[in-house]
């Protein structure tokens, strides 16, 4: 069975519906203010972040930290995974 994951909080999902029905916390445009993101990249050992390279074992860990080099500025955006 696959899993899905939200591109914006990493939390795993059974089915892309049940996904995409739910709210994000860690949504850009604030906690609860849209819906998960489907991430469509494959699941992997290490997760990088686009904008910084910063590597983590996992997507919740990954889109948890503020990054540096966000384009929105310095501490005004989370990482966000590469696919």
């Amino acid at each position: 069975m696959a899993n899905y994951y939200c591109e914006y909080c990493g939390t795993k999902y059974s089915s892309v519906s049940s996904l995409t029905s739910g709210t994000c916390n860690r949504h850009p445009n604030g906690a609860g203010k849209g819906k998960h993101k489907l991430y469509e990249g494959s699941e992997k050992s290490q997760y990088v972040c686009k904008y910084c390279g910063t590597k983590y074992s996992s997507l919740s860990s990954l889109t948890s930290g503020t990054c540096n080099r966000h384009p929105n500025g310095v501490g005004k955006g989370k990482h966000a995974p590469a696919l």
